[in-house]
């Protein structure tokens, strides 16, 4: 069944002449397609949150240890 959403674009896409609807849809193709990738990533960063929160953690401890000192940027 098409969503209300689709029969809503399909009615919009009917109003414009067939070669603005090629170029909508090829508009549609990119944005998908980056779409898709940003839904990649905000997968995979949701995977590894715990174990960023666990490395900032060790991180914010060993920097309380004294284990770690402030970046000289002019020894780079």
């Amino acid at each position: 069944m098409i969503s209300a959403s689709m029969k809503t674009i399909s009615k919009m896409m009917e109003t414009l002449p067939d070669k603005s609807q090629n170029q909508v849809v090829e508009h549609l193709r990119y944005y998908i397609a980056d779409f898709q990738d940003e839904l990649k990533w905000d997968s995979l960063f949701e995977k590894t949150q715990k174990q960023l929160i666990k490395f900032a953690r060790q991180a914010k401890g060993e920097i309380k240890k004294g284990y770690s000192k402030p970046m000289d940027l002019n020894q780079l």
